[in-house]
Order: C-alpha cells, then structure tokens, then sequence
C-alpha cells in the first residue's frame, strides 16, 4: 500500500494533550478528523521530534516537528456507476444532490448497486479524498427510497466529521412538503388530546414522542414512549384542497428514519401513497375531481419531498441553503385537486 509523509510544526501556546494540539494545527489540506487522527495515533503513525508517540494526553511544546505517515485511501469496495445525479452544489470539501425518487441512497441488501453513492463514487472520481480512510462519500443523512429532494454528501473525511457534528447538534435546516389525508386543524380535539402533540402559535402542530422499529414488523418504526429514539416533528399547512387532502410543510428538529410518515400517521394524517403508513384511507369523489381521486389511489410512491435543506459550511463558514421544487408528480396531483 503506498503511504504519504505529512510534516508540520505545533505552532505557539499548544493544547495541553497532543491529540488537541494536533486537531489545532494539522494543515486544513491534509482532510483529518480529530477521529482519523485518534486512529493514527492507536497505529503509531505519528512521530514527534523523531520518536512515535501513541498517548493522546502526552503534551507537546511548540515548534515540535510532527510527522504523520498516511496510507492512501483504499478504493471502496463500492463500485462507481455512471448514473445521471441531478448537482445543486458541489465544492472540494461537500455536494448537494437533488435526489430522484426511487434511489436507494446506499447499498444494502436487495439493492447491491444502482444507489447515489454508486453514482457519487463515479461522479466525484479522484476529488474524493478519502472517508475513514476509504475512497467513499460521507452520507451523514439519508432520505427514503420513495422520497424525492435534498441530500449532502461530504467529500473528504473532515468534512464528513463537521456535518455529523451539525447534524448532533440540530444545526441543519431540513424542510419538507408533502400531500397528507385531511387537513390540520388546531381545532381538532381529536388530534389536541393526543400523547405528545400541542398546536403552537400559527397553528403550528408539533409532535414529540419516541421511536422505534415495531415490535412484529421489523421493517416498520412505531411511536413509543419508552426507550427508542427521541423524535420533534413540526408541521403546518400550505394549502388544503376541499377538507379532503391538504399539501403540508413538516420540518424535523431530530432526524430519525421515516419520522414524517410515522408522526403524520400518529396524528391520523398520513401521507397519500405511503404504503407503510398510509393506512387505507380513501379520498372521497364528492370532495375531489375524480382524476384527482384515482391518481391518488394510485400514487405510485409516499407524497414526500425533501424541500429545502440548509447549513453553515463547516469550513468556509458560509450560510448555505438549497430549495428544490415539487416534482412533476406531486405537481401533477395538487394540480388535479386544485381542479
């Protein structure tokens, strides 16, 4: 395996551990997480003034020479494919995708290959650096299958640190729209007496429970309310068609796997074309075109779509936010509504 010499000096006044010292002063160029560094130092790839030192609390003074020995990242198992990505941003450090629905945005089992980190792997080529040491794209949040939008990808493994810590704390702008069963209603007592769920000003619903994969269908997550995973969705409508259907504006404060479909179904909302938790509501002719009720009876995926996403560059420091329009199928159905 071919390897790389980093060199640097500590610069003044350094931290008190060298693991500290090291996240301060490595060169930003060289893409090293204070995880990837942690690693190195566990495999006795860094010398200080000559000697390996593997002890993250040992101190070190200024000017001491650091030298890093760097493998080069290995080639991912992952094959690249040459699959069409729809490219909102891209830079040296991140991109944002504006992702198809019915893409699988990593392989796994029963789909191998045909998924956006396929077409990432292919797409970034050489420019990516390296994630933990492999020639991959960092996913720190993924959309479903089924669900059209916004995704960033980080391209080296710094980056892939800082927007996993932006995404820890909360600090990422996620909004989405979507076609919902009904209207939403700060009037509904049905829905105001419901475990976990208040109306804020502007009649804002906002749902806080637990979640967790279902107890009898493992492929299903369920709202609970001990253990699991903390879960904050809010929600507010947009525009509501006839009482019947309503196109509603959620944006998620944590961000755990299906949270809008399993929280929208909680309140008795669920999503038109989901078929895990859409239950079987129908839309009724008297309150709708009839082309309007059958493409929904036959809405070939959940109506969700990952609107806007926005963050600070956890490098440059800039504001970033990215809006996707509705696509042509979830367009074509509020068109029909709308009569």
């Amino acid at each position: 395996m071919d390897h790389h010499l980093l060199s640097f000096h500590i610069a003044a006044d350094p931290p008190p551990r060298l693991d500290k010292a090291l996240a301060r002063d490595v060169p930003e160029e060289a893409s090293l997480s204070r995880s990837r560094l942690a690693k190195l130092l566990d495999e006795g790839a860094i010398r200080i003034d000559g000697t390996v030192v593997q002890d993250a609390k040992a101190r070190v003074t200024e000017g001491a020479l650091v030298e890093i020995t760097i493998a080069e990242a290995n080639e991912s198992h992952i094959v690249g494919q040459d699959i069409p990505l729809n490219v909102v941003y891209e830079d040296d450090d991140l991109i944002v995708i504006d992702k198809p629905a019915g893409m699988v945005v990593h392989p796994a089992p029963g789909s191998p290959d045909g998924t956006l980190v396929n077409a990432l792997i292919h797409h970034c080529g050489e420019s990516l650096s390296g994630v933990g040491g492999m020639k991959r794209p960092g996913i720190v949040h993924r959309i479903d299958k089924d669900t059209s939008g916004l995704l960033v990808a980080a391209k080296t493994d710094r980056a892939h640190h800082g927007l996993a810590a932006l995404f820890e704390a909360h600090d990422i702008e996620r909004r989405y729209l979507a076609l919902c069963y009904g209207v939403l209603s700060a009037a509904d007592p049905r829905v105001r007496g419901l475990k976990g769920v208040n109306f804020e000003l502007g009649n804002i619903l906002k749902i806080q429970t637990r979640l967790d994969r279902h107890r009898t269908d493992r492929q299903r997550q369920a709202v609970i309310w001990e253990g699991g995973r903390h879960a904050v969705t809010r929600a507010r409508v947009v525009e509501e068609y006839n009482g019947a259907a309503s196109l509603i504006e959620c944006w998620l404060e944590t961000g755990r796997t299906h949270q809008i479909r399993v929280h929208m179904s909680y309140v008795g909302h669920g999503l038109i074309g989901d078929p895990t938790y859409g239950g079987r509501k129908r839309l009724s002719p008297k309150s709708l075109p009839e082309a309007a009720v059958a493409m929904a009876h036959d809405f070939p995926r959940q109506a969700l779509h990952a609107a806007t996403l926005g963050f600070v560059h956890p490098f440059t420091g800039e504001e970033m936010r990215f809006e996707s329009p509705l696509p042509p199928d979830i367009s074509q159905l509020i068109g029909l509504m709308r009569g």
